[in-house]
C-alpha cells in the first residue's frame, strides 16, 4: 500500500472537487434536502463524468478502478458538503455484487446504468425484528415452479422512490438441512404485490427511508443473484464497500465542518485578535484534524486491502474505519458549531442540520456496538456475548 496516490488518482480528486464545489452544501444542498428533494441535477452530472462507475467494469462502461476510487469520490463530494447517500448503497454495494456474481445478463442489464448513473438500485437487508443480526432475517423466498416467491419485510432502506429495482437480502430453505440461508434478489420496484411506504424520520436528508413490504412478490428465475448455496460469500462482498463508503462519507463531512470551522476563527476578531488565534478554540480543531486524518488512512487501507481481495483483512480494517470516521466526524460538527458560537445554530450556516446527518455514521450501516463486538471477536479473540 501506497501512501502516495497516482496522478490519475489525484487528477480524480480535483474533478470530483470542483463538482461539489458546484453543488455546494449552503446553496444547493441544503436547500433541496429542506424542501425533501433528492440531489438528482448533482447525481446526473456525476454519471455523466464517469465518477459513479468508477469501480465497475469498463467492459460495462465503469471506469475499470476499485473501492479505492469510488471511496475517493465520496469523500471528495462530502467534502464540499455534497455527499451522496446512494453512491454507497447503488454503485458501492449493488453494482459490487452484480459485477462480482451476477449472470452475463444481468451484468449487461445493470452495470452500464448503475454506472453512468441513468439508473440506481436500492438495497434491503435491514428487518424490524433481526437489527443487526442477518441469521434472523424473516423474509423468505421459495419456489414456485420456475419462479421465486418473496414474502417479508423490511424497514430504513435508502431511497426506494428514486430506484428501479432493489437488492433483497432473502432466505431459502436448504432442501438438505431444512435451514434457511442468504440469497439475494433484484426486486423491481413496480412489482406486483411490493409496496414501499416512507418512513417519518427527524432528520433534514434529501434522501428518503422507506419500510418494504413483500406479499406473494412472484419473481423469475433469473432474479436470483449468484448461487443460493454461496449468498453469503456475496452478500459480504458488498457489505464491506458499503462501511468503507460510509466511512468516506463520514470523513468528507468532518472535513467540510472543520474548513468552516477554521474559516469563520480566521474572520471572526474578539478582544482584538481572531478567535482562531486562542489555543481554546485552535487546539480542539487541531486535535480534529489528526483524527480525521488518522481515520482517513484507515479508509484508504480497507479500501486497498479490499481491491486486492483480501477480505477479511479488509473487514477488520473496514470496520475501524466506519468507527473511526463516525466518530471523528460526529466531533467535527459538534467543534465547528461550539467554533461558531451561537452562529452555528442558526440557519444561515446550516451545521446544527449537518450535525444529525454525521449521526448517522454511528448506527449505519453498522453501529458502533456491532462494531467493537467484531473488533472483540475477531482482532482480539474474546468470546462472544450473544
Amino acid at each position: 500500500m501506497s501512501f502516495i496516490e497516482t496522478e490519475e488518482q489525484k487528477e480524480l480528486r480535483a474533478a470530483v472537487a470542483k463538482l461539489g464545489e458546484k453543488y455546494s452544501y449552503r446553496d444547493y444542498v441544503l436547500p433541496k434536502a429542506r424542501r425533501g428533494e433528492p440531489l438528482s441535477e448533482l447525481w446526473d452530472e456525476a454519471g455523466k463524468l464517469g465518477f459513479l462507475g468508477v469501480n465497475l467494469p469498463e467492459e460495462y462502461g465503469g471506469g475499470g478502478a476499485g473501492i479505492y476510487e469510488l471511496a475517493l469520490v465520496q469523500e471528495e463530494m462530502a467534502a464540499n458538503g455534497a455527499g451522496l447517500l446512494l453512491v454507497v448503497v447503488s454503485p458501492a454495494i449493488c453494482g459490487t455484487i452484480i459485477g462480482k456474481y451476477g449472470t452475463d445478463e444481468q451484468k449487461s442489464k445493470w452495470l452500464p446504468r448503475l454506472a453512468d448513473g441513468t439508473t440506481k438500485m436500492a438495497f434491503g437487508i435491514t428487518e424490524p425484528d433481526a437489527g443487526s443480526n442477518s441469521h434472523q432475517i424473516t423474509t423468505t423466498a421459495r419456489r414456485d415452479g420456475e419462479d421465486w416467491i418473496l414474502n417479508g419485510r423490511k424497514v430504513y432502506i435508502s431511497g426506494v422512490d428514486q430506484a428501479e429495482a432493489v437488492l433483497i437480502v432473502a432466505r431459502t430453505e436448504d432442501s438438505k438441512t431444512g435451514k434457511l440461508k442468504p440469497a439475494l434478489f433484484i426486486v423491481p420496484t413496480d412489482a406486483e404485490n411490493f409496496i414501499a411506504q416512507q418512513m417519518e424520520m427527524d432528520i433534514i436528508e434529501p434522501d428518503h427511508q422507506f419500510t418494504l413490504f413483500l406479499d406473494d412478490v412472484r419473481l423469475p428465475a433469473d432474479s436470483l443473484v449468484g448461487k443460493e448455496d454461496a449468498a453469503l460469500m456475496q452478500l459480504f462482498a458488498g457489505l464491506n464497500p458499503e462501511r468503507i463508503l460510509g466511512a468516506a462519507m463520514a470523513i468528507g463531512m468532518g472535513r467540510y465542518a472543520l474548513a468552516r470551522a477554521v474559516e469563520y476563527a480566521n474572520e471572526r476578531t474578539v478582544w482584538k485578535t481572531t478567535i482562531g488565534a486562542h489555543q481554546g478554540i485552535s487546539h480542539p480543531l487541531a486535535q480534529i484534524k489528526i483524527e480525521l486524518e488518522l481515520a482517513k488512512v484507515m479508509m484508504q487501507k480497507a479500501a486497498t486491502l479490499y481491491d486486492s481481495g483480501d477480505d477479511f483483512g479488509a473487514a477488520e480494517a473496514a470496520n475501524m474505519a466506519k468507527y473511526a470516521a463516525a466518530e471523528a466526524s460526529i466531533r467535527a460538527l459538534d467543534q465547528a458549531i461550539q467554533t461558531h458560537g451561537g452562529a452555528g445554530l442558526t440557519k444561515e450556516y446550516g451545521l446544527a442540520s449537518m450535525l444529525a446527518a454525521a449521526r448517522i455514521g454511528r448506527l449505519a450501516p453498522v453501529s458502533r456496538e456491532m462494531v467493537l463486538n467484531f473488533v472483540a471477536q475477531h482482532s482480539l479473540g474474546l468470546q462472544r456475548s450473544y
